[in-house]
């Protein structure tokens, strides 16, 4: 038996097997770790649970022990939002055993699935049945449902179909003292008071923990097609993206810019991914067209409006991919920045979010202001110019110690980015949430009042804040101005 008498009650409710602690051996790392390698916690133990009465029972046991839970589904986050901290007293609740596909409601439009359920697994459950869910991220064959809901994640079909938030009608939640919030309804319309879905969406396990939900579908689209513009300048591409929103309308899913230099990063790293174009402009547009009416008229309407494009000067080439592998090819491209640049070193990245009008000028102001703060810096900057949401990450100067550089100017490059994301009207997070890695600066370029409300309904789902603790809010507490009134009958 063990000493820790939480970590008895826990095996004793879910299974030995399903109690993991270093102190008996197992490896917790693949845990503890996050993603980027950024940090490296430490568990009181990681706990297994495989229905949702079982999640339940874990968490009245860890508030009954006042002990700290972080929520973990796939382990793909890119805010340090999902791994425990150092001191050793977090429990780490992993969902990957829930991992079902529970029901699919063709008539309804509708798939109901577990929050462990990989979302590569729910996209093909929905292929399968002739159907589709429309949200793909990069991270797609090892991210769970839970955590992408969990974190409102958006990836490359925001632009028509909006953000893991746009793509779920309903929730169960296992609330901060285990009791289990059933909302799995697959309804479009409900009316019968505060929609709590919204409030757990986004809120990166700090409210309840996710364990199912049910996912809209839409039918499968008879064609789709990928084409890669080369354009002369940011001007020139949000003019294209205006232009092919006016001659495709909602067949148009996805809208990807990138710039000569993320391309130049996965060539170098990736021989076999080279840009399909000769043409080396300084960016690069990867579009998506999904259409009903059958590929001839598909393939007809997409060449006709990259030929205008070209007519008016918004584009200086242009190619359709002329098969699915050749489509495959071209989005490989453009997932792969991401690991070229881990390949290249490490860097300081954004998950920023403008208005499409001011991505320009943000960008032409942020490129100077980080290249009079730091001379050298190599900005990769990519992303989903459709929804206007970039991935402005910053690579040290050629030959620098990478590392070095993290330490010296991290904090720097993030105050100039995100100072000039203020100035233009956008978020400092558009799809990778707060965490514990941006929850120090949120003060500082969220609305006061804003912030002071999320602090009311943190307090009131989680009063003894053990849920994610450190993340999204760093101070959890009740602010004393807010505080309820003592009572006057003592």
């Amino acid at each position: 038996m063990s000493t820790d008498t939480l970590i008895d009650a826990l095996r004793a409710a879910v299974g030995r097997s399903h109690v993991l602690c270093a102190a008996d051996g197992a490896d917790l790392s693949a845990y503890e770790q996050d993603w980027r390698r950024r940090h490296r916690g430490r568990a009181r133990c990681v706990v297994r649970p495989g229905s949702t009465d079982e999640v339940a029972a874990v968490v009245r046991l860890c508030a009954a022990h006042a002990a700290p839970i972080v929520p973990q589904g796939g382990n793909t986050g890119l805010v340090v939002g999902g791994v425990p901290d150092a001191s050793g007293n977090q429990v780490v609740l992993s969902l990957q055993r829930l991992n079902r596909v529970c029901a699919l409601d063709a008539d309804n439009l509708t798939l109901t699935v577990e929050a462990g359920c990989v979302l590569q697994t729910a996209q093909q459950a929905a292929q399968a049945a002739g159907l589709w869910l429309p949200l793909s991220l990069a991270s797609e064959g090892s991210c769970t449902i839970g955590g992408v809901l969990a974190t409102n994640a958006g990836g490359t079909q925001v632009l028509r179909f909006g953000n893991a938030r746009d793509l779920c009608l309903g929730l169960e939640v296992v609330t901060a003292d285990g009791q289990i919030c059933n909302g799995l309804r697959g309804l479009r319309k409900d009316n019968t008071g505060y929609d709590l879905r919204h409030l757990f969406i986004g809120s990166e396990g700090t409210l309840g923990i996710i364990t199912a939900a049910v996912l809209k579908l839409v039918p499968q689209p008879a064609a789709q097609l990928t084409a890669w513009a080369a354009v002369p300048s940011l001007q020139a591409a949000v003019a294209l993206l205006g232009l092919t929103q006016r001659k495709l309308g909602p067949t148009l899913t996805g809208f990807e810019m990138m710039n000569a230099y993320a391309l130049e990063l996965v060539a170098r790293h990736f021989p076999d991914r080279q840009p399909p174009l000769q043409d080396r402009a300084p960016y690069a547009v990867l579009l998506e067209v999904a259409d009903v009416e059958g590929e001839v008229h598909a393939r007809a309407r997409l060449e006709a409006t990259l030929a205008e494009a070209m007519e008016a000067d918004v584009a200086t080439d242009a190619v359709v991919a002329t098969s699915l592998a050749q489509a495959r090819a071209l989005w490989h491209i453009r997932e792969s920045i991401p690991l070229a640049q881990a390949q290249e070193g490490l860097n300081v990245k954004h998950d920023i979010s403008l208005p499409v009008s001011r991505i320009p000028a943000f960008c032409a102001e942020a490129e100077a202001a980080l290249q009079g703060a730091v001379p050298g810096a190599r900005l990769v900057n990519f992303g989903h110019l459709g929804d206007g949401n970039l991935h402005f990450n910053v690579q040290c100067p050629a030959g620098a110690d990478a590392a070095a550089f993290l330490h010296r100017y991290e904090a720097t490059v993030n105050t100039l980015v995100f100072d000039a994301v203020a100035r233009h009207g956008g978020s400092i997070s558009a799809e990778h949430g707060i965490g514990s890695l941006k929850a120090a600066i949120l003060p500082r370029y969220q609305d006061s009042v804003a912030l002071a409300l999320m602090q009311r309904i943190k307090h009131a789902l989680d009063p003894q804040g053990l849920l994610n603790p450190g993340r999204v809010l760093v101070e959890a507490r009740l602010p004393a101005s807010a505080a309820p009134a003592a009572s006057a009958r003592g």
